[in-house]
């Protein structure tokens, strides 16, 4: 007999309306191959007409006490971004007792050495596989498949936003501003789109993997971090005719000291280099290790079903 699980998710954005769609249209699916019942029971939001998703069953709230308050919910899904109200949310549910998962890469950056300490304090997990690379598996590829293993260095294209111009600008021969509203056009980058192109959502990432990495936590306010405002068409030329490639990269090694240094800016990558040949919105993750050696993780680094995919199976 399958196991019931009861589910509440707070936000019903982009990423937030594929996990609900996800949930209801694969439940036989997840049934048949993990032997979990996950039921969706409440999905939190200020608006509901926006998204393009139906809710066939689960209730329609606008209080995210509701869930948390709910006995019967046993996962608490947060998907609203931001740092205050996300952390009131999963540190309410941890109270509680309830597991969580997120995607809020900046609140687990900033304050997730908090949420984790708490989480183990009461009993809970806090899943968080889709706040990195969105539909890439990086995650649980460090925190379990290398769990035995010795990272000494990580270079990622973590921003599907600036990779996509970075494209644009070297491919069509555009330069920076207008690159950025074909992104924003597309969808690919924000009306205001600061953390994006001034490196802030990867600086965000690294950090993240860096922490499951290396096994210790970082102030974040020490992270050195440049974006990509003030790179030219032509210096992506000049780049080439060098042999090379400019990349906008979260690198995160262990020096000779044996101190752990995490940078975000741009970088010179050689033309034969894996993370070379990542274009558009894709992301890419190298990852260099004792026991491994070189390994790569590649995938789409944004988007409501990539993302969403893997908030599912944590």
């Amino acid at each position: 007999m399958a196991k019931s699980i009861k589910v509440g998710v707070v936000g019903f954005g982009t990423v937030g309306g594929g996990v609900v769609d996800i949930l209801q249209q694969n439940r036989d699916l997840i049934k048949s191959r993990s032997g979990v019942d996950i039921e969706l029971k409440g999905v939190v939001s200020k608006n509901f007409s926006n998204v393009g998703i139906e809710i066939l069953y689960a209730k329609k709230l606008s209080d995210y006490n509701e869930i948390i308050n709910d006995d019967e919910i046993d996962i608490v899904v947060e998907l609203v971004g931001g740092i205050d109200i996300p952390f009131d949310i999963i540190s309410k549910s941890i109270l509680k007792r309830k597991n969580v998962v997120t995607a809020n890469k900046a609140l687990l950056a900033e304050k997730g050495n908090i949420l984790f300490k708490m989480a183990q304090d009461n009993g809970v997990v806090i899943g968080f596989e889709a706040s990195v690379g969105g539909g890439i598996p990086i995650i649980r590829s460090i925190a379990d498949a290398m769990v035995g293993d010795r990272i000494s260095e990580m270079l990622g294209i973590l921003n599907g936003t600036t990779n996509f111009i970075l494209t644009k600008m070297f491919e069509e021969n555009m330069e920076f501003e207008d690159a950025l509203k074909e992104a924003q056009r597309l969808g690919f980058a924000e009306a205001d789109p600061s953390l994006d192109i001034d490196g802030i959502d990867t600086a965000h990432k690294i950090t993240i993997l860096s922490q499951l990495a290396f096994n210790t936590s970082f102030d974040f306010s020490s992270v050195h971090i440049e974006g990509i405002r003030n790179i030219s068409l032509i210096d992506l030329k000049y780049a080439y005719e060098m042999g090379f490639v400019l990349k906008l990269l979260g690198i995160a090694k262990i020096d000779d000291d044996g101190k752990v240094e995490i940078r975000v800016h741009p970088s010179l990558i050689n033309k034969d280099n894996q993370l070379a040949f990542i274009r558009n919105e894709y992301n890419g993750v190298l990852v260099k290790s004792k026991n491994l050696g070189i390994t790569m993780y590649y995938g789409k680094g944004a988007g409501r079903y990539p993302t969403a995919t893997l908030q599912q199976f944590q």
